[in-house]
């Protein structure tokens, strides 16, 4: 797999080669939602929901087959094709097949009202070939901007961690270079929650483009001190999903209630470090949520964050967040009571 740019070039300058220019580039609609995730969507909510992604200037879309078992692959296949096909970016993931079968439950791994379909895993060449063409049958398209891997971290497969990253390097990325080749897709990488399993990937292999979630936002900078320079200096363009930790940075942090943070109850520390943010925020009158996404759009190797709305009217409210003016005494504030590294690259180039 080739860099996306001249090595000449500086990180910015190869963003163009994945994201179309348009005002709202810098965000993209991820399809979990569209599938269901925790509560129904009807089709005419997330038909809503995708056009209007699209009237404010979103060209960055990203689905999977896991998501709703191709529900959400549907939808945006359906809402997608109308438009030229050179001014937007879809990606899909391979790693689960999925197979037809008339008592499958209708609430699986998440997700609710779900096709009827039970999923398994395959990371073979066979099946990363035939998880490609199911997901061009069901989005009805000829080809994909990028194919990533999904979800081959060891909080995944456990103990069987060790051989998936063996099958990945020996069989997955190899059949989907030929996929590649064949123009069936044009960028390949890694689609996961795990900065780790990245880094181990890349001592023996180069990628295009890395989804990670989670790993880089305001609340947890994992990723910062080692994967982050490597996707610099690698060229690897970086879509930067869950940067609000599933719930704990969308939203007011209330200390008596319930807060998510990784698809799971928020530990305290996640919480106190929430409410102690928060309270910077506040010091400067802007919302955590603004700040958050500010944030993760600020590093250098990010070319888009893909959010995991539910509604037309939560795409909106993330636009506003993503324009609300931050001052730069905010982000001093963060580093100077220790609730960010000194290191972070914040909005407008301060470090």
């Amino acid at each position: 797999m080739q860099a996306m740019s001249d090595p000449e070039h500086s990180p910015a300058a190869m963003k163009p080669a994945f994201l179309p220019c348009t005002d709202g580039a810098r965000l993209g609609l991820g399809g979990a939602p569209l599938g269901n995730l925790f509560q129904p969507l009807s089709d005419a909510q997330a038909r809503s929901l995708i056009d209007t992604a699209w009237a404010d200037g979103c060209r960055t879309f990203d689905t999977a087959p896991h998501y709703g078992h191709g529900l959400s692959e549907r939808r945006l296949g359906d809402a997608l094709r109308p438009h030229l096909r050179s001014s937007w970016r879809l990606s899909s993931k391979v790693g689960r097949l999925l197979t037809p079968q008339n008592d499958a439950s209708r609430e699986q791994h998440g997700y609710v009202d779900t096709l009827p379909f039970v999923q398994h895993w395959d990371l073979s060449a066979a099946g990363v070939r035939r998880s490609v063409e199911d997901s061009l049958q069901r989005l009805g398209l000829a080809r994909l901007d990028a194919v990533y891997i999904h979800d081959i971290d060891a909080a995944t497969h456990g103990a069987n961690a060790a051989t998936v990253l063996r099958q990945v390097l020996q069989e997955t990325l190899p059949e989907l270079a030929r996929l590649k080749a064949q123009g069936l897709l044009s960028h390949i990488g890694l689609g996961v929650n795990d900065h780790q399993v990245v880094e181990q990937v890349l001592r023996h292999a180069d990628l295009d483009v890395l989804m990670l979630a989670g790993r880089y936002t305001l609340l947890d900078q994992a990723a910062l001190p080692t994967l982050m320079p490597q996707l610099i200096a690698r060229r690897v363009a970086l879509a930067l999903g869950g940067v609000f930790n599933s719930g704990i940075l969308a939203s007011r942090v209330m200390a008596d209630r319930p807060l998510s943070f990784n698809y799971a109850p928020a530990a305290q520390a996640w919480v106190d470090k929430a409410l102690g943010i928060q309270a910077v925020c506040d010091q400067h009158g802007v919302s955590l949520r603004a700040a958050a996404l500010q944030f993760a759009l600020a590093h250098p190797a990010t070319q888009v964050v893909m959010l995991g709305v539910r509604s037309a009217q939560e795409w909106l409210d993330a636009r506003q967040a993503e324009r609300e003016t931050l001052p730069a005494a905010l982000w001093q504030q963060l580093r100077h009571e220790g609730w960010l590294p000194k290191d972070a690259p914040t909005p407008g180039g301060a470090a």
